[in-house]
């Protein structure tokens, strides 16, 4: 359930509220009586660890990284596997 942050248009009483999406809106300060009003803030959503970044889904961006590059050169510099000798014929 999301929390909702109030604040009080009249004494500037500020809380939170744990409130399911289809409760109506808090509209009475538990304060002073007077009329409330949500605030809106920074969403909270928080992406942690590898493989959020902004440049994702670009493609062309021009930088490479370490890991694309040293596959690209290990490809690149292997070598073809020798052919195996003849079995001797008896």
């Amino acid at each position: 359930m999301p929390t909702y942050a109030y604040a009080c248009t009249s004494c500037d009483h500020r809380f939170d509220a744990v409130q399911s999406f289809s409760d109506e809106s808090l509209t009475i300060c538990p304060e002073c009586g007077g009329s409330l009003r949500k605030q809106y803030g920074s969403i909270g959503v928080t992406f942690n660890g590898s493989g959020f970044y902004r440049t994702d889904s670009r493609s062309g961006s021009g930088v490479k990284t370490d890991a694309s590059a040293s596959s690209k050169s290990e490809s690149s510099t292997s070598t073809t596997p020798a052919s195996a000798p003849a079995p001797a014929s008896t």
